[in-house]
């Protein structure tokens, strides 16, 4: 059995991470270097997201939503604040919770299984999910 949330590690965090990126080179004028320093990532693994190497499996830069949580997580990392850490890995979590709960995993998800229940599963729209 893989968990939503396994998935959500495959596919939800490269994404979100990939936005980030993306969104600091092009927004923001930063380099590859700056942009890895800030993330915590390897200049490698930034260079990967700009070219859709990596995080492009989901595509969730179309979503408003989405869009203001990644602009909040930008102003909290570009502030240069360690104090920030908590509330970054909070909007962090809560930008996967938004994504899971609008069924964008389901169809990934439903491929990794092959139990016949999966079609009514609703854990990912549970207020108990991650």
């Amino acid at each position: 059995m893989q968990l939503p949330c396994e998935v959500g590690i495959k596919t939800v965090i490269p994404a979100i991470r990939a936005l980030l990126a993306i969104t600091l080179v092009e927004r923001h004028g930063m380099n590859e270097k700056q942009t890895a320093l800030i993330l915590g990532l390897s200049q490698s693994a930034i260079n990967r997201y700009k070219r859709k190497n990596r995080g492009s499996i989901l595509k969730i830069d179309t979503d408003p939503e989405v869009q203001i949580l990644i602009d909040k997580m930008l102003k909290l990392l570009i502030s240069e604040k360690p104090q920030e850490l908590f509330k970054i890995l909070n909007i962090f979590c809560e930008t996967c919770s938004v994504v899971r709960k609008k069924g964008t995993l389901c169809s990934m998800c439903q491929k990794r299984k092959v139990e016949s229940k999966v079609e009514t599963c609703t854990f990912c729209f549970s207020k108990k999910s991650c």
